[in-house]
């Protein structure tokens, strides 16, 4: 072909897909408004509707009296955490996991990890983390797409699991008491949108110096400058945190520990001593091969740290090591969609909640699968899962989520059916002791790497 018939025959093509492309016309609207105007109760329900919370009209009544309040298995902890208007929920749920650890090793009647103290650290960290990544992707143009995904996210509030395992190891951990929680601790939001714009001109100058032939060593004592005004950002914002400090408890039989000094790590290694690497992500994504270790670059908080890197398990399975955690009294990490039909006064999770396909009279019929592929679903949230109800036959009937939004939902928890489970969760953090030797072998596989915009890339806010 030559040419100019490859010119006529692309024209050609281009016009037949113009005139493919239909508009709404005037007869192509008629027939909608006479289909809608055809079922007699089309005019009541538009009055219904019009005038009310579409989820209030929805709310499926048969569902209303099965939320059962009792367990078979539940991990003992004790107390409700709060993470106000902050986008922090991983690191309540990291460490709430771990918080049940103190209060049993302890016997004390509560106790509540500074969430200050590893925030502080965590955006040091992720502002360190993004202007490494500026001066690595120095010589690429603005519009390359991680040179753009860097500015477009520079920074935030949210994370996971691996982002507390990163700043745990580094940082060690400290009491509520040793740094209260900060006015701008709770409202996350203009702190938020500070260090962004911060840290978007800190890029911008970065690239400049490197345009103009700055080698990386002059790149990098002008980051230490640019990280010095963070720290002061967040020093105002957050308090500074403690290199070390005095504190005793209360034990439940009312005897007073000594009073003793701690350094953050200290004080980890004394009370907590968990080791956080022995903990496993796990998966449920259908739209990805099962079996597979994945890595999702730059999923990290720490530049030294590690990117998050999960098996990708079917559900049952992943249920099954669940389950083998809380009847041993441990609690997990877990992640979900969790503003899909939620009844936020009940606290309550259920498939059935809420049935907007007969009210509206369309069908909402996506799996799983084409969810995640629409973006129509993803893991919005951190909780702790604490307990499991089993059935006399061995089957599952609910779960418990201990959240950190006070005393909302079921005082401070969220109960879930197993076939919400199912069809909303995305991950869970596992004690590899739970956990069969066939799947371990997993973690020996070279790690399937995903670019930073993978839709799994979704930090817990």
């Amino acid at each position: 072909m030559n040419i100019k018939s490859a010119l006529i025959l692309g024209l050609a093509f281009l016009s037949f897909n113009v005139a493919a492309q239909e508009n709404i016309s005037t007869e192509m609207l008629k027939k909608m408004q006479e289909s809608y105007q055809s079922n007699p109760s089309s005019k009541a329900l538009e009055n219904a509707v019009s005038s009310n919370s579409i989820k209030n009209l929805a709310v499926n009544r048969e569902n209303l009296g099965k939320v059962d309040t009792y367990y078979s298995n539940r991990v003992k902890t004790k107390g409700v955490t709060n993470q106000h208007k902050s986008g922090r929920c991983w690191l309540f749920t990291g460490l709430n996991v771990l918080r049940p650890v103190v209060i049993n090793k302890l016997n004390i009647d509560g106790f509540e990890f500074s969430q200050a103290y590893l925030f502080f650290y965590d955006q040091l960290e992720k502002s360190n983390l993004f202007m490494e990544g500026i001066i690595a992707t120095a010589d690429k143009p603005m519009d390359d797409r991680k040179v753009d995904w860097f500015f477009s996210n520079p920074i935030g509030d949210g994370g996971q699991w691996t982002g507390l395992v990163d700043l745990v190891q580094k940082y060690g951990a400290v009491p509520s008491t040793v740094m209260p929680e900060s006015y701008n601790a709770n409202n996350t939001s203009m702190l938020s949108k500070l260090l962004r714009r911060k840290l978007r001109e800190n890029g911008l100058e970065l690239r400049a110096m490197a345009a103009i032939g700055k080698k990386e060593a002059a790149l990098r004592l002008r980051k230490e400058e640019m990280l010095s005004d963070i720290y002061k950002i967040l020093a105002l914002s957050l308090g500074q945190p403690p290199a070390e400090f005095q504190w005793r408890y209360k034990k439940s039989d009312g005897s007073i520990s000594e009073l003793k000094i701690y350094t953050p790590q200290s004080f980890y290694k004394e009370f907590v001593a968990v080791e956080l690497t022995d903990y496993i992500m796990f998966m449920n994504d259908p739209t990805r091969e099962y079996y597979k270790l994945y890595e999702i670059e730059y999923d990290r908080h720490r530049m030294d740290g590690q990117n998050w890197k999960y098996i990708n398990l079917p559900i049952e399975e992943i249920k099954e090591f669940a389950k083998a955690s809380i009847l041993d009294n441990e609690a997990m990490y877990f992640s979900c969609d969790v503003g899909k039909q939620l009844d936020g006064a009940r606290g309550y999770l259920d498939v059935n909640n809420y049935d907007y396909g007969t009210l509206l009279g369309v069908e909402f019929g996506m799996d799983k699968k084409q969810r995640i592929a629409t973006h129509e679903s993803g893991s919005s949230h951190g909780m702790t899962l604490v307990a499991v109800d089993v059935n006399n036959d061995g089957t599952i009937n609910k779960w418990l989520l201990e959240n950190s939004w006070g005393m909302k939902g079921y005082k401070g928890h969220l109960i879930m059916t197993d076939e919400w489970f199912t069809e909303y969760m995305f991950r869970l953090v596992v004690n590899k002791k739970y956990v069969d030797a066939k799947t371990l072998e997993i973690l020996n596989q070279k790690p399937l790497l995903l670019p930073p915009w993978d839709p799994m890339f979704t930090p817990e806010p």
